[in-house]
């Protein structure tokens, strides 16, 4: 390996050494005695999400395998945060950065890709973004990353700070440190392939539940059932029109299908639970969340739950805070916001 591929690991080693973990919020809900719901905050990476773990990890990969070298053109199909981390990295090696996504993406994390030097190649259809980078990639003699075929495989799952070995690491102190569910929500695959693989690999009872929204392919393919393309995903982040290469269902217990507009509704509930907001895909998480520990309750188990709070709300001010946006498609989260609010307060959906 030459001298510049070397110090780039380096740089991006140093720059790992420079942050410290996310942070474990206890949620306890007081209806609900036997039972802690615990949200890992991913919105705490330098690049404000979860996606800045697999991005490093990717470089990494990149790098280690001869892909990347100095001057590279990095190329993503992505639909925002993984975009957004992958700038980051990008700037810090000093390489240039194209992101593909879809037309329609957040204003915000456009503006996130351009504050950290990347720039962006939009497409009509979310389906179009894999073939449209491909081919940038080739045009431009760059690196086309691959988020959704490379994810599972440049993460070490045994371990190597993953997200895994972090929560159960940060769990161990807990009264209940072994939990019973954790729940993710599915982009590439590659976060809920980690984690399966990793409470297998240390002979955990934890069972992995994914939360799939509406447009996404992911839920019927685990059910076994006939999978056709969908649409764009309003969650951006989750849910895809095709099942991607890093998704696992071997290693899922359970998938639980999450309307929008109760994702939506979730996080104003969370919001005044944290003080803060969130992005939709951890709405998406903790619907899900709140239906087992519902069940949980309901058979008298005790327990712990961890779910991922993936990404802060900021990013969406103006399309999941605003109620005109939320009109213009469609979405009435009312119902959803009276079952969820009475979950916390009876500790039932209705």
């Amino acid at each position: 390996m030459g001298g510049w591929e070397s110090d780039a690991i380096r740089a991006i080693e140093s720059d790992f050494r420079r942050s410290a973990d996310t942070h474990l919020i206890r949620l306890q809900l007081p209806i609900l005695p036997g039972i802690t719901l615990y949200l890992k905050d991913e919105s705490t990476h330098p690049t404000g999400s979860l996606k800045h773990r697999l991005a490093r990890s990717l470089f990494l990969y990149g790098l280690c395998n001869g892909w990347i070298r100095e001057g590279t053109t990095i190329v993503e199909s992505s639909s925002g945060s993984t975009a957004v981390s992958e700038a980051y990295f990008a700037r810090l090696l000093g390489l240039p950065f194209i992101a593909v996504m879809p037309s329609g993406t957040s204003q915000q994390k456009i503006d996130d890709i351009g504050f950290y030097g990347g720039r962006c190649h939009f497409v009509d259809e979310a389906g179009q973004i894999y073939e449209a980078a491909r081919a940038l990639a080739h045009e431009l003699n760059g690196h086309y990353m691959d988020q959704f075929t490379y994810a599972e495989r440049a993460t070490d799952w045994r371990g190597n700070n993953n997200i895994a070995e972090s929560i159960f690491d940060q769990m161990k102190e807990e009264p209940l440190p072994i939990p019973h569910w954790v729940v993710v929500s599915p982009g590439t695959g590659g976060t809920s392939t980690t984690i399966g693989r990793y409470i297998r690999y240390l002979c955990y009872e934890t069972k992995l539940c994914v939360a799939d929204p509406e447009n996404s392919v992911f839920y019927d393919h685990f059910r076994g059932e006939p999978v056709q393309a969908c649409p764009r995903s309003n969650i951006e982040g989750i849910g895809r029109p095709r099942v991607e290469p890093s998704f696992s269902p071997s290693v899922i217990d359970r998938m639980i299908k999450v309307p929008d507009a109760a994702a939506f509704a979730a996080i104003r509930v969370l919001e005044r639970l944290l003080n803060r907001r969130v992005g939709g895909s951890t709405g998406t998480n903790f619907v899900a969340a709140c239906q087992l520990m519902e069940e949980m309750a309901a058979s008298g188990e005790r327990g712990s739950v961890v779910t991922l709070l993936c990404d802060g709300g900021e990013r969406y001010a103006s399309t999941y805070y605003d109620e005109e946006w939320l009109t213009e498609n469609g979405f009435d989260i009312a119902p959803h916001l009276e079952r969820i609010q009475g979950f916390i307060n009876t500790g039932r959906m209705g």
